[in-house]
């Protein structure tokens, strides 16, 4: 059975499967990813403006639960539970962070979305949430859904260490604000119709994208313990993940269609945004992401640490992905 945390039923901390001896290709990614996202739905329907819990007023809750529930990779919250296993954590301790990185996620989403910003329609195979709920209380539920987060990693009871809860906090925050996904939100903003050069894309994309998912990855580390270089490790796979997981984007909206991704496809051209297609061309992009996923092999293989086949399943799905 698995234990119960606030109601919550959170993942068995290991099988004897998944101890077996670093070989990704013996990993089930399938299989453990069934196992986690069970979990982290579960919880995400009970946490996120619960209609049976501590409904919101005023239809709000209804765009907060739209925003989040019934699409999405979960790429983040997988990340937080795989870093978990990676330094022998607590995964019921991981469920929060794994559930408030992606409730900060969806968040930037509907801000991004809106007409102030990238003015888009599609999300996630349907109408985005300005569109169904209207701007106001689309960003009524973008504010909630960042609030809720920090409030999912400070819980009144004692499952989560104090201290733990106030470095949670802090990655989440870094991640999340100026240093993190907003700067880069507002690089992107300045920077359409300019020419950039690599090393300001770079650092564009290390901040609007890259440090959430590198976030991702140290709030599961801070739910175990591992030595100070197998958490500068980790560091540099997040990064080389986050930095991936961009070019990899890039790629595919000049490749895929709308009914692939789920969202409109050659927005970033019609924006006339600078991307790494843009910047190096297709099959360099190409060749840049499978660099990127070899950057963050190796980290792992540096860290020493034994249990990262999930990290190493994540990585290689992100970037081979086709949607």
């Amino acid at each position: 059975m698995f234990p119960v945390i606030n109601g919550v039923t959170a993942p068995a901390q290991k099988t004897t499967e998944l101890n077996a001896p670093e070989h990704t290709s013996l990993f089930d990614l399938g299989a453990w990813s069934a196992v986690q996202l069970a979990v982290i739905e579960r919880a995400l329907s009970r946490w996120v403006a619960s209609p049976s819990d501590a409904p919101a007023p005023a239809g709000l809750g209804d765009a907060m639960r739209y925003a989040v529930l019934d699409g999405g990779k979960r790429l983040r919250p997988l990340l937080v539970m795989a870093a978990c296993d990676a330094v022998n954590g607590d995964a019921s301790v991981a469920l929060r962070p794994s559930c408030a990185v992606e409730l900060i996620h969806a968040y930037s989403l509907v801000h991004d979305d809106m007409p102030c910003m990238d003015n888009d329609v599609l999300r996630r195979g349907k109408p985005t949430v300005h569109v169904q709920f209207g701007e106001a209380r689309a960003l009524l539920a973008g504010d909630a859904l960042q609030a809720l987060a920090f409030e999912l990693l400070t819980p009144d009871d004692a499952s989560v260490d104090a201290r733990a809860q106030a470095r949670l906090c802090r990655l989440l925050a870094q991640a999340a604000g100026y240093q993190g996904m907003a700067g880069g939100q507002a690089i992107d903003l300045a920077s359409v119709g300019l020419p950039l050069t690599s090393a300001q894309l770079h650092e564009m994309h290390r901040l609007k994208t890259g440090a959430l998912l590198q976030a991702s990855v140290m709030m599961g580390a801070a739910c175990g313990s591992a030595s100070p270089a197998a958490l500068d490790a980790l560091r540099d796979y997040g990064a080389a993940i986050g930095l991936a997981f961009q070019v990899v984007d890039d790629i595919l909206d000049v490749t895929a269609d709308v009914a692939t991704l789920g969202k409109t496809a050659g927005k970033d051209a019609a924006q006339d945004k600078p991307t790494f297609v843009s910047l190096m061309g297709l099959e360099a992009s190409r060749c840049y992401a499978q660099e990127l996923l070899a950057k963050a092999l190796d980290s792992l293989q540096s860290s020493q640490l034994e249990n990262t086949h999930a990290l190493r399943a994540l990585a290689d799905m992100l970037v081979n992905r086709q949607h």
